[in-house]
């Protein structure tokens, strides 16, 4: 088969579309001919060198894929060759074949074309786990959204309608936040022009946000909390603003506040199936619904793939950006 390779770290350019052996299903696991894939940071990271995968994972990028199962590994149940599927992957998504945990399969939503369905694994899995499962993000309370018009943004904008909430984002131009309005958010800021704490603060009538999802992490750490309501909750999913800040913990224990930290890549199986688990059963039919869609800005071949890390380098986009296999 073929996938994309990392010879040496480096820009776009380090990215090689190469033959490699074909991978095998082992114990538990599910071979998947791959349709297409999805750009995530961290396949940026990790073609840059500071994000490797984790002990025995694939060493190619992809984070997420959808495709046919092609062959079951031993003693897996409930999936059949043919099946339409989408996964979790903790690497691997930039190839032709790829093995999958079974616990991280997912059927295609319905609704759901199988290609853009590839959209769909990691940023549903981050805002759910993040957003419900350890901010438990309520109906009626407010929810900012820092970088709304990101893949991950725009699901945790509609995932937050669609079950009730009052949702912020920020943006860096009228396109983006005009696109989150039609998507559902209710309080647009563009973060070049507006300070977000204030604009919530004014919003919120001076109560601030229920619960913050920020991919900036350091750079905007005291400002978040700044902004946090009473009771708020704080949940931090990227680095892109720096790794080291200072915390004013006066001001945490003033708001009775929580910060919390995670990503999904190096969880052990167990809690990564549990989150899949938990997605199919809330999530999916949101889609079946119609509440809730995939938002992919664009598709590139995969042998391409330096093109695509190119277009979310320079976060252009709206969404996903694609990767399809020959």
């Amino acid at each position: 088969m073929h996938a994309i390779t990392i010879p040496e770290p480096g820009g776009p350019e380090a990215l090689v579309w190469d033959e490699v052996p074909d991978p095998v299903p082992g114990e538990g696991e599910v071979l998947v001919e791959v349709v297409a894939s999805a750009v995530n940071r961290a396949d940026i990271l990790q073609r840059q060198g500071f994000y490797d995968p984790p002990p025995g994972a694939s060493r190619y990028p992809g984070l997420e894929c959808s495709g046919r199962v092609a062959a079951l590994g031993p003693g897996v149940s409930g999936w059949a060759v043919g099946d339409e599927v989408c996964a979790l992957l903790a690497g691997g998504g930039y190839a032709e074949k790829v093995v999958v945990p079974a616990g991280q399969l997912l059927p295609v939503p319905d609704g759901v074309d199988l290609r853009q369905a590839a959209a769909l694994p990691e940023v549903t899995c981050t805002v759910w786990s993040n957003v419900f499962m350890v901010a438990h993000l309520r109906p009626a309370e407010t929810l900012l959204v820092h970088g709304g018009s990101s893949g991950i943004g725009t699901m945790a904008v509609q995932l937050a309608k669609a079950l009730g909430a009052r949702v912020a984002v920020t943006a860096g131009t009228k396109e983006k936040l005009d696109y989150c309005a039609e998507l559902g958010a209710d309080i647009l800021i563009n973060y070049r022009e507006q300070d977000f704490v204030a604009e919530i603060e004014r919003a919120t009538d001076g109560a601030g946000a229920d619960v913050i999802l920020d991919n900036m992490g350091a750079k905007y750490l005291n400002r978040n909390v700044q902004a946090l309501a009473v009771n708020g909750r704080l949940a931090i999913i990227g680095m892109q603003g720096g790794a080291k800040g200072e915390l004013n913990i006066g001001t945490l224990l003033s708001k009775r506040a929580a910060v919390s930290a995670t990503s999904l890549r190096a969880r052990p199986l167990g809690e990564k199936a549990a989150i899949v688990a938990a997605v199919r059963e809330h999530v999916w039919p949101l889609f079946a619904d119609g509440h809730v869609r995939p938002v992919v800005d664009r598709e590139l071949p995969m042998s391409d793939a330096a093109a695509a890390h190119r277009v979310v380098e320079e976060s252009g986009h709206i969404g996903k950006v694609l990767l399809v296999a020959p």
